[in-house]
């Protein structure tokens, strides 16, 4: 378990398993500069970005800028989204103070690009879905990641090898971090 003095940012694991470098030059380094890229991510993030935009129908109910943290990942963060589905079991469920009835939640992460036919992307879920675990008791089977550039969403089954990938970048981020030494190229 990490204490809340070791809590890395929750996104930068998607940064660390697309380059581990590129995760140290922007998180120890400090090193990070704007361009076309993450200023189209920023629009695509716009709405999704915005707690007071809500998203609700009799099944499904979508909170946006929701607070996470894992202690048995060291991660902290905001998500882009969790989608509460209307559940008719406490199983796997969790109560909200505002809608009554079981709800299961499932993360939803916002990319600009497209699907990188790798598990890039799919360990922010994971961890997102990892956090929420933890903070419930609960066990998230998916989630979803919605690309701006498609207009699509997929969905990530979180099994347990995702979990485990999850759990041994995490684990390596926070070394790395902890010896401040950038990667090589």
């Amino acid at each position: 378990m990490y204490t809340e003095d070791e809590m890395l940012m929750l996104s930068g694991i998607q940064h660390f398993a697309f380059c581990p470098r590129q995760w140290a030059l922007i998180h120890i380094e400090q090193a990070w500069a704007e361009n076309r890229l993450t200023f189209e991510g920023k629009l695509v993030h716009e709405n999704v970005d915005d707690p007071l935009y809500q998203q609700k129908s009799e099944n499904t109910i979508v909170l946006r800028s929701v607070s996470l943290a894992s202690k048995e990942l060291g991660l902290y963060g905001i998500s882009d989204a969790i989608e509460l589905c209307r559940s008719e079991s406490e199983e796997n469920s969790i109560l909200h103070p505002k809608y009554p009835g079981y709800w299961e939640p499932h993360p939803v992460e916002y990319k600009h690009g497209q699907v990188k036919g790798n598990e890039t992307d799919e360990v922010q879920v994971a961890a997102q879905a990892m956090c929420l675990e933890e903070l419930y008791h609960i066990t998230i089977s998916y989630g979803w990641i919605y690309y701006a550039q498609m207009r699509h969403r997929t969905k990530v089954e979180i099994s347990d090898s995702l979990r485990t990938l999850t759990k041994s970048l995490s684990d390596k981020m926070h070394k790395i971090y902890e010896e401040q030494i950038t990667p090589k190229a």
